[in-house]
């Protein structure tokens, strides 16, 4: 006597916890951790090459399910998946202008493990927005002299937060602005930014070490002949174009000692400002000191030991 085939499995366990993403008409239940929702395959198909092919995959006799529903357990955070299935049933998500950066976190996390590339892209290109490639664009992002980035829900240590998950993503262009932006907060690289909930946001010592390393490295470079701040100390200009020789020189001088004394990071500085210079000597200011921040954005990969610019790896 043969026995019965066994059974699928009903993982109606009092400790696993349904979440609001449960839809009656839906064809299979996504579990992460001891949370469960139930969703559509045709949907996760349509956005996910990995789910397309999972779909097409015989399912064992003994998967688990509820009401007729195959349970894929998910080795993620249950957070994570929530934040994307939200995304993947309102078409009107992605048109926030800020997303909240737990929902950055899930899009690039999940978009990449399991191929919703959509997700990713999304992501990808809010990071970049706010840590860009281009000059150009970094300038963009100051307002009235502050950065004031808007594709990301701001609070406090969010800079850190973004650095940390660019690295663990191996998202390496946006890390060269990162992490000028955090050497600009120098004096907390150590002591991590309170975020306002309770937590602090906190550099790996990874990070602390390269930018502790680099911020020597910018503060010798930013004077060095030909970047951001050199024209203080090799002033290539015709003295037959300067009004007054004698006073501009003074002040240079004068201009010179006050950034030495400060030794602050101001490799990207927009402008330096010096008063008294005249016209000319200004004009050859404002284009050297240009000149210089560019020179000074494309040695940033070097300094940080990093890839070039633009370089994301997969």
């Amino acid at each position: 006597m043969t026995s019965p085939p066994a059974k699928r499995q009903r993982t109606e366990d009092a400790s696993i916890t349904r979440s609001s993403i449960w839809y009656k008409d839906g064809s299979v239940v996504l579990q992460a951790h001891n949370t469960q929702f139930r969703v559509h395959w045709g949907l996760l198909s349509q956005h996910s090459t990995f789910f397309r092919d999972l779909e097409d995959l015989p399912q064992p006799p003994e998967q688990p399910a509820v009401d007729g529903c195959p349970v894929i357990e998910l080795p993620d955070d249950e957070v994570d998946v929530e934040h994307l299935l939200k995304a993947l049933y309102d078409p009107m998500f992605l048109l926030q202008k800020a997303l909240p950066f737990p929902v950055i976190v899930a899009f690039l996390r999940l978009g990449r493990k399991y191929e919703f590339r959509d997700f990713f892209n999304t992501a990808l290109e809010r990071l970049t927005s706010e840590n860009p490639t281009t000059l150009k664009a970094y300038d963009a992002l100051r307002v009235d002299g502050k950065y004031d980035p808007t594709c990301i829900v701001p609070y406090p240590g969010v800079l850190y937060d973004i650095l940390t998950l660019a690295r663990e993503q191996k998202i390496l262009s946006v890390l060269p602005c990162a992490y000028y932006r955090a050497l600009t907060k120098h004096s907390r690289l150590f002591d991590g930014i309170p975020r306002g909930d309770g937590t602090v946001a906190s550099l790996d010592f990874v990070d602390q070490r390269r930018c502790t390393l680099s911020r020597e490295t910018i503060l010798k470079k930013q004077f060095m002949p030909g970047y951001t701040l050199g024209w203080l100390q090799n002033w290539e200009f015709d003295e037959d174009d300067c009004a007054k020789p004698s006073k501009c020189a003074s002040k240079r001088v004068q201009g010179q000692e006050r950034y030495l004394l400060a030794l602050n990071v101001r490799a990207l500085a927009p402008d330096h400002h010096i008063s008294g210079l005249c016209s000319g000597c200004k004009r050859h200011r404002e284009e050297s000191n240009q000149a210089g921040r560019q020179k000074m954005w494309e040695a940033l990969p070097a300094m940080f030991n990093l890839l070039p610019m633009g370089r994301v790896e997969e």
